[in-house]
């Protein structure tokens, strides 16, 4: 696990050869089939034989949830483990990672007609509304959710309206028993040589056609699965909002903050750390988990 363009891709497919192993993805954006160019999904070639599970298995315009990852890479895991001993799981959303290793807390699904309800508070009251709203029905939840993100408002209220009850009840259940054990590598670079990296990554993005795949999906920009950096920000340039080179700076500057967020997130894991180059110490250290 590690920040986007830490260096988690290539150093996957040297652990995966070390130990004969397969690769299944934790990358909620690599899955889609349509995005290419700006999720910097592997192509086959980079891949050297080796194979990738969860890559490019869904379309944008199938409705993909952390759960049904984890329900998906579970059943998938347990067939691998069959005739296999070791897997690599790789990616840095950290959700789906959380979703293999501990598992999701279980929600009611959700009705069309409960989330057109609070879509109908955000569009006559804005934030303000959802806020007030959820201060009101689960004052637990509203003391520690980040109540300047009208999506975990929308997603909390639109729970309470299906279920009848606070959303807060359906936090910190007991987890499911893993029929397998994990090690934890965290990669890491300092920060301003991944912050260069990513900016070079945009860079390179462009010039490789990210913007004329952007054109290709503009015409799909409502959809949840395009809601990402990278595609937003030059759907916002196709509309004539802003030129270029501002779109180019609001991805490189939006990939810097959603790098600082995934660093923030993996810190509560217990895991070795290390430069995506230590790829020696690595190995070792991997050994010697094995062993023990």
């Amino acid at each position: 696990m590690g920040p986007t363009a830490v260096g988690k891709t290539d150093l996957s497919i040297s652990v995966a050869k070390a130990f004969d192993a397969e690769i299944f993805s934790s990358d909620s954006r690599q899955v889609f089939k349509e995005t290419n160019i700006g999720t910097a999904k592997i192509t086959d070639e980079e891949m050297q034989n080796v194979k990738h599970h969860f890559i490019s298995t869904r379309s944008i315009h199938d409705d993909y949830s952390a759960g049904m990852y984890e329900n998906d890479v579970i059943h998938a895991l347990g067939k691998y483990f069959q005739t296999s001993d070791i897997a690599i799981l790789c990616g840095g959303t950290g959700l789906y990672i959380d979703a293999v290793i501990e598992g999701l807390d279980k929600f009611p699904t959700v009705s069309a007609k409960d989330e057109q309800k609070v879509s109908d508070i955000f569009s006559a009251n804005g934030l303000l509304g959802l806020q007030q709203e959820l201060k009101k029905l689960d004052p637990e939840y509203y003391a520690i959710v980040d109540i300047q993100n009208s999506r975990r408002l929308s997603r909390a209220l639109q729970v309470i309206c299906a279920s009848g009850k606070k959303y807060s009840s359906f936090l910190h259940q007991e987890k499911p028993k893993r029929l397998f054990t994990t090690i934890n590598i965290l990669l890491e670079r300092p920060r301003e040589e991944l912050y260069d990296r990513i900016n070079k990554r945009v860079d390179n993005m462009l010039q490789e056609g990210l913007l004329a795949e952007a054109k290709i999906l503009h015409k799909h920009k409502a959809l949840r699965s395009l809601q990402t950096v990278g595609y937003k920000e030059l759907f916002i340039h196709l509309d004539g909002e802003c030129d270029l080179d501002t779109a180019k700076n609001e991805i490189q500057k939006n990939s810097r903050r959603y790098a600082k967020r995934q660093i923030t997130w993996f810190k509560k894991y217990n895991a070795f750390k290390a430069h995506p180059t230590q790829q020696k110490e690595i190995l070792e250290y991997l050994n010697l988990q094995l062993i023990a």
